[in-house]
Formats: structure tokens, sequence, C-alpha cells
């Protein structure tokens, strides 16, 4: 399977490890590259998307599509909000809730998530029982991103503790994004 745009792999916190499908889709597709944060652990907001956004536009941004996990989607939300920039679209895959309880501390301006329209195609995943949001969240983040969305059924985080390691099913969304197919 050949991708046109380039692939902009997005890991959440603490990054996505070797068994994480983001990281095989890396070794599969050596033109997929990883937007490396200079903090994994203890992000702060503004350093992510300053970071997000030099490697959009280190190429034509209208040919990107990033591939976010985790705290890596509000980030995108938020470096949307901050930059409109016009980029070919985003897989948005077990957005975290950071408003919530449950999210683990260490993260600097990831509150509260942005609830703009995307302005580009977008691609919720979420899982009926990820620890990190609820259904009903990840719902109103897709409605109000403007983002199609996909429910998986107890996918968990949607990571390889969760059992996904490679992932052809997140490929083939990833496709529709790339042909322009999302519904």
């Amino acid at each position: 399977m050949n991708f046109t745009p380039r692939i902009l792999i997005l890991p959440g916190l603490g990054n996505s490890g070797e068994q994480h499908w983001q990281s095989i889709w890396e070794r599969q597709y050596p033109d997929f590259s990883r937007i490396n944060q200079q903090n994994w652990d203890n992000p702060v907001c503004r350093d992510w998307i300053e970071q997000i956004d030099r490697d959009v536009m280190a190429g034509d941004p209208s040919n990107v599509i990033l591939v976010g996990h985790s705290l890596a989607c509000t980030a995108i939300a938020y470096w949307a909000q901050t930059f409109q920039r016009t980029i070919r679209g985003a897989l948005l895959v077990a957005p975290s809730d950071t408003e919530a309880d449950t999210y683990p501390p260490g993260t600097t301006g990831f509150i509260p998530v942005p609830l703009l329209n995307l302005p580009f195609p977008s691609t919720v995943v979420t899982s009926t029982d990820d620890y990190y949001v609820t259904l009903s969240r990840a719902t109103f983040f897709a409605r109000s991103w403007g983002s199609k969305l996909v429910v998986l059924d107890a996918a968990g985080h949607i990571n390889a503790g969760s059992g996904y390691g490679n992932w052809p099913e997140g490929l083939a969304l990833l496709r529709e994004l790339d042909t322009g197919t999302v519904s």
C-alpha cells in the first residue's frame, strides 16, 4: 500500500513503544516520520504544537496527514486552533480527555480540550472502554471537531497494551484520508 501524502506520526504522552501500531507503521512505511517532542513525559502544549508546526511546514502542508494517538489528538486540535494551517487530514486515535479526573498528571496547557471545527478532514477512532476517555466524551470531541467517528468495541486505549500492534484497519482509515473518501 503506497501513500502519496507526507504522513507525520504524533505519539501521545510517554511516546509510542516499539510494539505500538504507530512504531510498526513507521517501520513498514519508511516515508512515514515521527514528530519528535523534546519532553514526552511532562509535555508543555505550546512546545508540542510549535514542534508540530515546524514539521508540517518543512514541506507542503497541503500534502500532510497527521496521525495522532492519545494526548497528540488534543495537541493537534490546539495546533489547528493556533496556526490555522490547511493540511490534507488527520487520523485521531484514542483521544484522551485531559479534563477528566483519571487523566495522568504532568502535562501543561492541554486544558480545556479545544472544541473547534478542524479546518481539514479528520477521523476520530475511539473505544467503548478506553480508560482515558468515555465514549460520550470522545463522541463529543468528534462532533466538535467535525470528524468522522469510528467506535471500536472493547479496544481499550487502542495501543500495544490493548493488543493493537500491526493495525490494518487503522491503515484502511488512513487510506480514506489519503484518497479523500472520508464521509
